[in-house]
């Protein structure tokens, strides 16, 4: 299917066209009847040479522009029509200007009401507008059929497995069915059973229709009607969107390429597919702009809509999203540097996101993938000499080499998440370690090691007499200091404050083996010459660690496997 829409001045006989070339009168509202005026979106289709053509009639009067923009900005091509009597009138060139500045391409001019004035006149006007668009008179239906079939055979083909985003042009209640909204389908594939969202909410595609028969799946580009399940009428309207769940960011802030500008107010309209949103407009330069939306949207890079001012009665400007998330302009330069970049007409996509954000966004996956991150090559071999820089900082700022956490290192490399600090360090030689980072061999700071030797000394005396907390204080041996032992490999934790050396678990295993089994804490504590302060949770430490087995009446049995062959906890 294709989808054509109408434009051009009121009056000027585009409704007539569309009913001589579909048999169909688009007018569907009372209203429009009476009056014999185009005031909302009317639709009709006719199948050409074997194409079938939907047509969105739109409003021509100066007062119902909205309307017609909301028609307009999901279509690719349109059937642009002015009459003969009247020639080119000021919405026939504000028609065109938002042709124009929605990038619509594809149009074919039809000269109607040819058989009431020498249409002559008219034409050369067109062309002086118009320069490279075909031209057929209106009184030769043949030719406008022929027309229209060239043009639409030049429109490209949507891919058909793009995420879906339906705006919504119409929705009303069908009795029996519920809710229903229609829309130009630009890109993807609708199926009956589709879950959809909208604002948050998973919808059901409870059944599909085109061109006035019940579908399956309908493709774009396509006018669509979808009965929705989950959802009443009241909470659809024009300008919302029916999209592909999770494949959408909905965006109040974006960053843009002016196309075809114009005079920017502060404060304009932003029309996009069927939206029309007020924004504050902050200019960046001469080809580029900030804008801030009323109510977000689901945009992407690429999407292109145009700004205007609805008491002027005028077209501002064509813009083209370039950034759906846009960096806040707080330093000075910000803003130039901002708008240098614009106005090359593309933009960097972030240095390190989600990839399905990425994908959202409209940003091409072109950086290195890192698990579900993408992450520019450069910025990630910069982020990395920036954590070997702050690992030695920290170890040369720390008396006790304790290791950076791997939170602080977050924080002062940049990454968003911590769980991206061992991909980042990988293939550094760093030591990652209980959330702590340090190059190896990194030694105890002197104090520390020549306190820690000299428990030793004792230890080697004494395997099991683990040093009272007098002892340790006496020494400068607090907390932090034993940890940093510990993970220096030169002491073993058995209980808070408890501690024996390197090789006191295999030690254990072996002395405890020697005994009558099963054995007692008190035989153990005898054969190991220590208090029942170590023994107990040295014993505990054991079970753990599959050394020794403890039975209902707690006795305990050592078993085939030993100490240091058993798995490493705690």
């Amino acid at each position: 299917m294709f989808v054509v829409a109408t434009a051009g001045h009121v009056d000027h006989g585009k409704s007539t066209l569309v009913h001589r070339l579909t048999g169909m009168w688009p007018d569907r509202l009372a209203e429009e009847q009476r009056r014999g005026l185009t005031i909302d979106l009317g639709f009709a289709w006719t199948t050409i040479d074997g194409r079938d053509i939907a047509f969105v009639d739109v409003p021509g009067h100066e007062r119902f522009v909205g309307n017609m923009l909301a028609g307009v900005g999901p279509v690719p091509a349109a059937m642009f029509v002015v009459a003969a009597t009247e020639g080119w009138m000021p919405q026939s060139e504000e028609h065109f200007a938002a042709l124009e500045a929605l990038g619509v391409q594809h149009v074919l001019v039809v000269i109607s009401k040819a058989d009431l004035a020498d249409p002559s006149r008219t034409i050369s006007e067109v062309r002086e507008r118009i320069t490279d668009a075909p031209v057929a008179l209106g009184t030769d239906l043949d030719a406008v059929r022929a027309g229209l079939a060239r043009l639409v055979d030049q429109l490209p083909t949507p891919p058909s497995d793009s995420d879906v985003r339906l705006w919504v042009d119409r929705s009303f209640t069908v009795r029996g069915a519920g809710t229903v909204v229609t829309g130009t389908l630009a890109a993807g594939t609708i199926r009956v059973g589709d879950q959809l969202e909208h604002n948050g909410r998973l919808l059901t595609v409870r059944g599909l229709q085109s061109l006035g028969r019940d579908r399956n799946a309908v493709s774009a580009v396509a006018r669509v009607a979808v009965n929705l399940r989950g959802v009443d009428r009241e909470s659809v309207r024009r300008g919302d969107a029916i999209r592909t769940p999770g494949a959408w960011l909905d965006t109040s802030e974006i960053d843009v390429a002016l196309r075809s500008a114009g005079k920017l107010h502060q404060r304009l309209t932003l029309h996009i597919g069927s939206a029309a949103v007020p924004v504050h407009v902050r200019p960046l330069g001469d080809v580029g702009a900030r804008l801030r939306l009323t109510r977000a949207l689901p945009l992407r890079v690429g999407d292109i809509g145009l700004l205007r001012d609805p008491g002027a009665h005028h077209i501002s400007a064509g813009v083209e999203v370039l950034d759906v998330r846009p960096a806040p302009l707080r330093r000075r330069g910000d803003a130039r540097a901002r708008a240098a970049e614009l106005a090359t007409g593309r933009v960097a996509p972030p240095v390190c996101v989600r990839a399905n954000e990425l994908r959202a966004m409209g940003f091409e996956n072109s950086g290195l993938r890192v698990g579900e991150w993408v992450v520019s090559s450069d910025w990630w071999a910069e982020r990395r000499q920036v954590a070997l820089a702050a690992v030695d900082r920290w170890a040369a700022e720390h008396d006790i080499a304790a290791g950076m956490p791997f939170e602080t290192l977050r924080q002062q490399v940049g990454l968003p998440v911590v769980d991206l600090v061992p991909a980042l360090l990988d293939g550094t030689g760093l030591q990652l370690r209980d959330g702590l980072v340090q190059r190896p061999g990194v030694d105890l700071p002197p104090r520390v090691d020549k306190a820690v030797q000299t428990v030793r000394e004792w230890l080697a005396a004494e395997p099991f007499r683990a040093p009272e907390a007098a002892e340790l204080a006496e020494l400068k041996l607090g907390p932090k200091e034993l940890a940093a032992a510990v993970r220096a490999g030169r002491l073993t934790r058995i209980a808070e404050g408890v501690v024996l050396g390197p090789d006191a678990f295999d030690r254990a295993a072996e002395v405890l083996a020697g005994l009558p089994q099963p054995f007692t804490v008190a035989e153990a504590k005898r054969a190991l010459n220590t208090t029942r302060r170590v023994a107990v949770p040295l014993l505990e430490q054991l079970d753990a660690r599959g050394a020794t087995t403890r039975a209902d009446d707690g006795t305990r049995t050592v078993s085939d496997r030993g100490a240091g062959d058993a798995d490493q906890v705690g």
